[in-house]
This record gives C-alpha cells, structure tokens and sequence, in this order.
C-alpha cells in the first residue's frame, strides 16, 4: 500500500487526517471520563456485552486509532480503512439510539438523532479521504477492472 509522493505531500489530506485524529482522541477520552454515561445510554440492548465495557473498549480504540493517524504517515492506507471499518461497527449503536428513543448528547427527538445517523457516513468518507485510502482502494479496483 505504498503511496505516491504526491499523496504524502497533500496539505489538506493531512490537515484531514489530523483533524480527525483529534476528533477520535477526544472522543477516547470523553469515553474514559466525562462522557461515559451518556455513551452507555448508545449501546444497544442486544449486544450479548456488558455497556461499561462496551464504551471503555469503544475510547481504548479510538485513543489508539487517532493515535495511529497521528503516527504511522506510512501506513496511513491501513489506518484509514481501519478507522473507516470501526466507524461502521459503532453505527448499530447511533440505529440503536434511534429506534430505542434513547436520549443521549442532548439528541432528545428522534429527528435529531436521525440526522445524527446522516453524519456517520461522513466520518467513514473522511477517514477515507484524509488517509488517501479512498484513492487507493478507486485505484486498486481500476487495476482489477
């Protein structure tokens, strides 16, 4: 998954990649600290796992995955599509939080947390792009075509 020396050079791919990293490091910690009972009350009821655990895994990962969009520039392919693979495992929840009627970071209708259901493919775009993996997976599947 080498990139091209132009990809590495991309000021607003790397501005992306670090906002995002930000983003996902707050989010980490909010799971670990302030905002763990309201990420509790996004855990689904059927997920066989107890919800503590749940949401401390949950921020573990994304410290780590925001930490790996910080650090490893060389794999940042992989940590795209991994980031991009751990936004949509966590989407249930957000369904959840929908269909439960489970009010949780100040979404109290469900038009808010429909709306809020519309930005989690954003966040997957996004890992994509910032980390130039959206190009290379368009790239790999041209190849194969």
């Amino acid at each position: 998954m080498p990139s091209s020396s132009s990809d590495r050079h991309s000021i607003p791919r790397t501005i992306g990649r670090l906002l995002l990293a930000a983003f996902l490091l707050l989010a980490g910690v909010s799971h670990l600290t302030f905002s763990r009972i309201a990420f509790r009350a996004q855990v689904p009821e059927w997920l066989p796992v107890d919800p503590d655990f749940v949401v401390i895994a949950s921020g573990v990962v994304e410290i780590t995955l925001g930490l790996c969009l910080v650090l490893l520039t060389r794999r940042r392919v992989i940590v795209g599509i991994v980031v991009a693979v751990f936004f949509l495992l966590v989407f249930p929840g957000n369904i959840s939080q929908l269909v439960t009627h489970t009010d949780s970071f100040g979404l109290d209708t469900d038009l808010a947390r429909g709306i809020r259901l519309l930005f989690q493919p954003l966040l997957v775009a996004w890992a994509l792009w910032s980390t130039g993996a959206w190009k290379w997976i368009r790239r790999r599947h041209q190849a194969r075509s």
